[in-house]
């Protein structure tokens, strides 16, 4: 079965339930889940880019990368802004960080912190925060706080099956 392309998804985001206790949820156990999946593969399977693509350091050193501009998306909703602020849709800061170079301890502890300071941030929020929006400027729809960290949750999902994909590679012998 194949991904879909991250840029290639399509959300929906017209739920009028308030959600945002089991996103919290879900956002938690990323970090668990990525630590028990890493547990169970081969470290020499670590750092295979196939095709040149990024290797599983690489997308936990990208979930750890991207977590600011969560963060900083739900101060722009929370302030009322009107757009969120844009990502590098290059991913230069994951291309550059040379995150194959570093061990999955500091991988995963620098991903689990970003997540927590997440985490707080959400379990603070007021029941009307959470249907707050702004802007998304890729997808030129508006973005509830609840609709971001979705996005989020799915996001992270979207990783791990990347991983997993190549783990699947790697023990079928097409790498």
């Amino acid at each position: 079965m194949e991904q879909v392309n991250w840029f290639d998804r399509k959300f929906d985001f017209s739920s009028t339930q308030n959600i945002m206790p089991s996103l919290i949820e879900r956002l938690e156990g990323t970090p668990v889940r990525l630590r028990e999946k890493m547990r169970r593969i081969d470290p020499s399977h670590y750092v295979i880019q196939p095709g040149g693509k990024w290797s599983m350091l690489e997308h936990i050193g990208h979930l750890a990368d991207l977590e600011p501009l969560w963060q900083g998306r739900l101060e722009d909703i929370l302030k009322g802004e009107k757009e969120l602020r844009p990502t590098d849709l290059a991913n230069t800061k994951t291309t550059e960080a040379q995150h194959n170079a570093k061990s999955l301890a500091e991988l995963l502890s620098a991903f689990e912190q970003l997540r927590q300071t997440t985490l707080t941030r959400l379990r603070f929020l007021k029941d009307e925060d959470v249907f707050k929006s702004a802007l998304h400027p890729r997808l030129k729809t508006p973005m509830r706080a609840m609709d971001l960290f979705t996005f989020v949750a799915e996001h992270d999902d979207h990783h791990l099956v990347k991983i997993s994909e190549i783990e699947n590679l790697v023990a079928n012998g097409l790498l």
